[in-house]
């Protein structure tokens, strides 16, 4: 078994082999690229995004600084929206769906790595899959742990640590993330808010 096969299985791989490096330099040239282009040269920024990330929906938008260590691996889908300074660390897949808002700051690494320190010195790594469904906001400065799966139509909160899976259809935030309540029981309370305004 190669070590891509290995990652890519989920084990424990060797990061040091020389295809990995090259291949994280030709997304580190291409983040590099798109950090520098003119706001106004969407056409080019578009362009870049199809070659950084494996599959594109319709109408992305991201914000520079954008950080990913291969992009081949991230997938996403229809009117995606990116906001400053998001790292996507993909020796893993990064699956969104339609209609998903990221705030600043924002970070999902699929990579961990041995607790034990002897592994941990030998460069070991694992990679487990990141997935979010559609119509999903993500608040700034949260972080997406190796192996999460965010459901559809939920709004993480920001400065969240999202260890878990979250489900459908609910308002999660807190460090470690939690379900704070459905989303249809917050929509009644901010609704009963403007009311009262």
């Amino acid at each position: 078994m190669t070590e891509w096969e290995k990652c890519r299985a989920g084990l424990l791989y060797d990061t040091t082999f020389p295809e990995r490096e090259q291949e994280h330099l030709r997304c580190a040239d291409l983040c590099y690229d798109y950090n520098h282009t003119r706001p106004s040269d969407t056409a080019r920024r578009k362009e870049l995004l199809c070659q950084i990330f494996g599959s594109v929906g319709k109408q992305p938008y991201v914000e520079p600084n954008l950080f990913c260590g291969f992009g081949y691996n991230i997938h996403v889908g229809d009117f995606f929206f990116a906001n400053n300074n998001c790292v996507f660390v993909d020796p893993g897949e990064i699956t969104f769906g339609d209609y998903v808002f990221i705030g600043p700051n924002c970070g999902f690494y699929t990579a961990g790595h041995p607790l034990d320190p002897v592994q941990r010195a030998k460069f070991l790594e694992y990679a487990k899959p990141i997935s979010v469904g559609s119509h999903v906001w993500i608040g700034g400065g949260t972080t997406v742990c190796p192996g999460v799966t965010i459901g559809s139509n939920v709004v993480i909160g920001a400065g969240s640590v999202v260890t878990r899976d979250i489900p459908d259809n609910v308002v999660a935030f807190g460090n470690p993330c939690r379900v704070q309540c459905e989303l249809a029981a917050f929509d009644e309370e901010a609704a009963a808010l403007i009311k009262q305004q």
